[in-house]
C-alpha cells in the first residue's frame, strides 16, 4: 500500500501544465488509435495504435515523475519501455530497439531498487539527487561520440532506418539511463540532447503520436534539469 500511496502523493504534485500536456497526449494518441481502426489514413495497423496509446500515456507520466525525482516513476517506465519496444521492432529501428530492450528495460528494475534505497529524509516518495565533476562529464561526452560512430557502422550493415540519429540516440541513451540509475542530475543534459534527436527522427519518420510524445519529453527534460539542480542544492547537500 505504501507504493500506491507514494504514487498518489506524486500525482498530487503534478502541475497544471503537466496535466495539460497529458490531456494533449491522450487526445492525439486516442485519435491515432481511432484512425487505425476506422480505415482512415494511418501508417500503423490498428493493434499498434493501441500499443502506442499505452506507451504515450505511460511515457509522459514516467518523465513527469522522474523530473521530480519521484520513485513512483518506475511502474510507468516499465510499461512505457515494453510498449515502445514493440513499436520499434515493427518499424525496424534497431538501434533504439536494442537500447530499450537490452538497456532501459533491465535498468528500470535496477534503478527502482537503487532509488528506493536512497530516499529523501523529508519526502519519502523522492530520491536524492547527486552531481558529477566536470572531468567525468568530459569523459562521458567523448565516450558517447566514439560509441555512436561504432553503432552507426553496425546499423548501416543491418539496414537500419535513420542510422545516424538512431546511433546517437542509442549512445546518449545508454549514458543517460546509467546516470539516472545512479541519481546524477547530469542525466538531464543527455536527455535533452537525445530528445532533440528523437524529435528530429520522428519528423523524418513521421508519427504524430511519438513526435508529440518526444516533444513533451524535451520540454520536461529542461524542467527536470532545473528541478534536479534545485534538489541537489537545497535538499541533498551531502551529495550521498
Amino acid at each position: 500500500m505504501s507504493g500506491l500511496k507514494n504514487i498518489v502523493t506524486s500525482f498530487k504534485e503534478l502541475k497544471w501544465y503537466e496535466w495539460s500536456m497529458t490531456a494533449i497526449m491522450i487526445f492525439i494518441a486516442g485519435y491515432a488509435a481511432y484512425q487505425g481502426f476506422t480505415g482512415a489514413e494511418s501508417k500503423n495497423p490498428g493493434w499498434l495504435t493501441i500499443v502506442n496509446f499505452v506507451s504515450a500515456i505511460c511515457g509522459i507520466l514516467c518523465i513527469f515523475l522522474t523530473a521530480k525525482a519521484s520513485v513512483s516513476n518506475f511502474p510507468f517506465a516499465v510499461l512505457n519501455t515494453t510498449t515502445y519496444i514493440i513499436y520499434l521492432g515493427y518499424w525496424h529501428i534497431w538501434g533504439t530497439f536494442a537500447l530499450e530492450l537490452l538497456v532501459y528495460f533491465p535498468i528500470n528494475f535496477i534503478s527502482w531498487f537503487i532509488w528506493s534505497k536512497h530516499r529523501d529524509e523529508q519526502e519519502g516518495h523522492l530520491t536524492k539527487a547527486k552531481r558529477l565533476p566536470m572531468t567525468i562529464n568530459t569523459a562521458i561526452a567523448a565516450a558517447v561520440v566514439v560509441f555512436a560512430v561504432m553503432a552507426h557502422y553496425i546499423l548501416i550493415k543491418i539496414n537500419g532506418n535513420v542510422p545516424w540519429l538512431d546511433a546517437f540516440t542509442l549512445s546518449i541513451g545508454i549514458a543517460a539511463i546509467v546516470l539516472e540509475m545512479l541519481r546524477y542530475r547530469e542525466q538531464y543534459v543527455l536527455w535533452i540532447i537525445t530528445d532533440v534527436i528523437a524529435v528530429a527522427m520522428f519528423i523524418e519518420h513521421f508519427d504524430a503520436v511519438y513526435l508529440t510524445k518526444k516533444t513533451i519529453y524535451l520540454i520536461v527534460a529542461v524542467i527536470g534539469l532545473v528541478n534536479w539542480i534545485n534538489l541537489n542544492k537545497t535538499r541533498n547537500a551531502d551529495n550521498t
